[in-house]
């Protein structure tokens, strides 16, 4: 589920506006720390809800500049 960093908390947590509306927590994937890619504040991110909590979730993905689609 793809949303918009609007928040960034200690230890890699992130507040993400999802695309339907809710907020979510969530924390950074081992590949994207390990990889050192680093996600700002107004980055566009793909994310893994938990199936136990659906206000927590996992950063999977950082869409690239190009990727981000042009909002009205």
């Amino acid at each position: 589920m793809e949303g918009i960093v609007t928040q960034c908390l200690s230890n890699g947590m992130f507040k993400v506006k999802l695309q339907n509306g809710f907020s979510v927590l969530a924390h950074v994937s081992g590949k994207i720390r390990r990889n050192y890619i680093r996600i700002l504040l107004g980055d566009r991110v793909t994310v893994e809800l938990s199936p136990y909590d659906l206000t927590r979730g996992r950063i999977i993905y950082r869409l690239r500049q190009n990727e981000q689609k042009i909002e009205n």
